[in-house]
């Protein structure tokens, strides 16, 4: 699977600041480098896939849906209990991609049976998304739905923080918050960081901020990149899983290979995993089988702790 391995193909091509516009816009295109479907027809089957997933494991499981973590509208969590809920369990908590403009808590229930079958509560995070949501805001919703997780669950034997694509930026600017602003220190023991982006400035050159709407202050003030503090002992205890897909565009993969890095130099605990065989979009689709093995080395970053 690959563990420690670097990005591979493309790694050491020109910088994204030499690239053409449409080059950039390809390379931030992530249906355009799957290899199983049409982009049009990838992206479908991602919705299609995930929204399918979610209705089954609200179906299967004991639930809380729609739980009011702030007074706005998106401002909602799901939570999936594990099959038996008795005493403490620990909390994975999942935030959505879609490019900080689509998806939403209602397909990002998906990855849950196969993690409450093993005594994990999965949480899934809703947020404001583009172009009603502000970069700033969106931030501040994750980094506030954790605060009330802590709150409503004091006794939890640890967070576990999981998210695919702009939900992996979301989840990596989680880890640079300073809590005493929010009054709580969450109990954060991992982080599983899949296919996403960390440093925004890029993405200002692209279709995706038309949606967006980013200033290059904003891009600066929410890029994880820049973001990175030196490691406290709790978060040196925090395990950092950097995922990306084999088929994940070659500045994806550099992306993340560089946040990696800039992590570890920063006293983190960091593990690079290349999946092989998948693109942006299964990578995370197969969070749903127990067999997958990104769902078995999320089970075991937990069963360690």
């Amino acid at each position: 699977m690959g563990i420690e391995s670097g990005p591979g193909p493309g790694r050491n091509a020109g910088s994204w600041q030499d690239m053409s516009a449409q080059a950039l816009e390809d390379q931030y295109s992530p249906s355009r480098w799957s290899p199983r479907l049409d982009p049009d027809t990838v992206i479908e089957a991602h919705l299609a896939g995930t929204a399918a997933g979610t209705q089954r494991a609200r179906a299967s499981g004991q639930t809380s849906l729609h739980v009011p973590y702030g007074a706005g509208a998106r401002e909602q969590l799901d939570i999936y209990f594990p099959t038996d809920p008795t005493g403490t369990f620990p909390l994975l908590v999942y935030i959505h991609g879609g490019y900080w403009q689509c998806l939403s808590k209602d397909e990002s229930g998906f990855a849950a049976p196969p993690l409450v079958s093993r005594g994990v509560a999965v949480v899934a995070v809703g947020y404001d998304i583009a172009p009603e949501g502000h970069m700033d805001v969106m931030v501040q919703q994750v980094r506030r739905s954790l605060a009330f997780l802590v709150q409503k669950y004091p006794s939890t034997r640890g967070i576990y923080l999981c998210g695919h694509s702009a939900g992996a930026h979301l989840a990596a600017m989680v880890l640079s918050t300073d809590w005493t602003e929010y009054g709580v220190t969450p109990n954060i023991k991992g982080a599983v960081l899949v296919s996403g982006v960390y440093d925004l400035e890029p993405i200002l050159r692209t279709y995706v901020n038309d949606a967006l709407g980013m200033t290059w202050e904003v891009a600066q003030r929410n890029s994880p990149m820049l973001r990175v503090a030196p490691a406290a002992p709790a978060a040196a205890a925090c395990q950092v899983l950097v995922v990306v897909a084999q088929h994940d565009s070659p500045e994806f993969r550099r992306q993340s290979q560089e946040y990696g890095q800039a992590l570890r130099a920063a006293g983190w605990s960091v593990s690079l995993l290349d999946i092989a065989g998948v693109d942006h979009f299964d990578v995370i689709e197969k969070l749903s089988e127990e067999n997958y093995v990104l769902t078995q080395v999320i089970l075991n970053m937990i069963s360690r702790a």
